[in-house]
């Protein structure tokens, strides 16, 4: 096993070897290392336990993305991709400083709201409040890395086990139509707050739910269940925020709509 120390030791003691971040200042290492070891804890300590085998380090691309660094020919494109280059790691830095509006290097509710396409739902941002690690109601860059890794790999298994615990309301390990419910009237009041759109029903949506993940029994839906249909991004942006459910109730107009350079 590596602890999350120990992971860090590593990756400051490999940055001299990374050509391609010579480039960082100095004042910018410790957050460089902060961001990559996250990715690492995020996705292979699923139970939490602040160390990972080294055997799924070995197992996975994460090394090999971050020793791809070492090679002086990479791309834009390749390095916009790979969480561990520097022009990845200056952007999600950058958008956590502009988030902080009081500059206090720490985000509260009102300014994670501002995050993507600020049309988070209160009830989200209120969950990722309560079961988040915290300092006095407020955010570090730590705990902001693993939001910003479960929002941008909603697909994954990690990420969804990460935004099923801030759904689960009351804690029971599944979700029913109350939980949704308390997740989906704040889309509802957005719908009316924008007036452009006749607010879709609740009834409508929780059936289009439970038949998107069909869960093992029809009243409940699971991590699990999450996970097997294969649609748990779909299903978790349509109850978080606005912009997701929007996309969803447009998919067909979206899907149809002509590609560029087509």
């Amino acid at each position: 096993y590596l602890t999350e120390t120990e992971l860090e030791h590593y990756i400051t003691e490999l940055l001299p070897t990374l050509c391609q971040l010579d480039g960082l200042e100095k004042s910018f290492h410790s957050f460089y290392v902060c961001t990559a070891v996250r990715k690492f804890m995020f996705f292979l300590d699923g139970v939490r336990a602040n160390r990972v085998r080294i055997i799924d380090i070995l197992a996975c691309s994460f090394l090999d993305d971050l020793l791809e660094l070492r090679d002086e020919d990479v791309s834009k494109d390749v390095q916009e991709q790979n969480w561990f280059s520097a022009p990845s790691a200056l952007r999600i830095y950058g958008h956590y400083l502009n988030l902080d509006r009081d500059h206090n290097g720490m985000l509260n509710k009102s300014e994670l709201a501002s995050y993507g396409s600020g049309t988070f739902t209160k009830p989200f941002l209120d969950r990722v409040f309560q079961t988040c690690l915290t300092y006095g109601g407020e955010m570090d860059y730590k705990t902001y890395l693993d939001l910003v890794l479960a929002l941008e790999n909603r697909s994954e298994p990690q990420a969804l086990a990460y935004l099923f615990r801030i759904l689960d309301i009351k804690g029971c390990g599944y979700l029913d139509a109350f939980t949704l419910n308390y997740f989906f009237r704040d889309i509802q009041d957005q719908m009316t707050a924008h007036g452009t759109e006749q607010p879709v029903s609740f009834s409508d949506v929780k059936d289009e739910l439970f038949d998107m993940v069909r869960p093992k029994d029809p009243e409940r839906v699971t991590l699990n269940d999450l996970v097997a249909c294969g649609q748990g991004e779909t299903f978790v942006s349509i109850l978080i925020e606005f912009r997701g459910f929007w996309a969803y109730e447009h998919r067909e107009a979206i899907s149809s709509e002509p590609s560029d350079g087509l």
